[in-house]
């Protein structure tokens, strides 16, 4: 798979430099660091990459719970670490080891994150079950770009005192540009700060440039993009739509501004997208 280089974020002057600084960034977990250590390795080893999970008790029970989930489709349930590893692959399991440390990583202060981290857990699991069905993206980095898009979020909300309200403008707005309203008010947006994770951490570069681009429809209709990037921001769009007729809400202005552009990239039919999108819902209530 082609990739390309992890962006420069763009700062257009001191005050907005500042204000970059000024959001706090967790820094990236030590047990993230020994596992892509690991992984960095001419021959990475399921064993040793279990040692390291194992030294978190809660971090391998819930680990064991995602790879046992009907989404990763494994033909056997893993009844520890290391068959997990096993079954699912080296990379899948990292891929789910690392939105499990973000979690833990980022609170919300006074806020209840729960939905936030829900939605973001569905979104997952949605790019998992696409990237497969249509086998545009490795399952691994959809995964981990589908927990990560969003993870600016809770950043900007402990930052700024206002941004719920900001949130839901631009959630409920039909025409706007998502980031562009959160940059009209706080000259930086979700997914600016989501992409600088995201490189702190050392994910993949895809993921830190679909992270960057998730709500710029364009990039679905420009050559020049990297397909790869183009393929994640196109299923994130169907998941988006999944997560809202899951949801039972007729309406998803995110899907009504670039849907039409993410079936193109990804060569679905208006009645092939409907199918994909009974498939995902039908296994949306088999996880429940």
């Amino acid at each position: 798979m082609t990739t390309v280089a992890a962006p420069a974020l763009p700062t257009e002057n001191a005050v907005e430099d500042a204000l970059m600084r000024s959001i706090r960034i967790p820094p990236r977990p030590s047990l993230l660091v020994d596992l892509q250590r690991e992984l960095a390795a001419p021959d990475p080893s399921p064993r040793q990459i279990a040692r390291i999970i194992a030294n978190d008790v809660g971090m391998s029970g819930a680990l064991l719970k995602l790879a046992n989930s009907p989404f990763f489709g494994a033909a056997r349930k893993a009844k520890s670490v290391e068959q997990a590893i096993n079954f699912l692959g080296i990379n899948q399991c990292a891929a789910l080891l690392t939105g499990l440390l973000a979690r833990q990583a980022i609170d919300g202060k006074d806020a209840d994150l729960s939905a936030f981290w829900e939605i973001s857990a569905r979104r997952a699991q949605a790019l998992v079950f696409t990237s497969r069905k249509l086998r545009v993206a490795p399952p691994d980095i959809a995964h981990t770009f589908g927990l990560f898009c969003d993870i600016g979020v809770p950043l900007l909300m402990n930052r700024f005192a206002d941004y719920t309200d900001t949130y839901e403008r631009a959630c409920n707005d039909p025409h706007g540009v998502f980031t562009a309203i959160e940059d009209e008010r706080y000259s930086t947006n979700h997914a600016a700060i989501g992409c600088l994770l995201a490189r702190n951490w050392g994910l993949s570069p895809d993921v830190s440039w679909a992270i960057l681009h998730h709500h710029d429809y364009r990039v679905l209709e420009d050559a020049a993009t990297d397909d790869a990037i183009r393929s994640l921001v196109a299923l994130s769009l169907l998941a988006e739509k999944g997560i809202q007729r899951l949801h039972n809400h007729s309406t998803s202005y995110e899907w009504e501004k670039g849907g039409a552009s993410a079936c193109r990239h990804l060569g679905l039919t208006e009645d092939e997208t409907e199918d994909l999108l009974d498939e995902l819902n039908e296994t949306f209530h088999t996880e429940r």
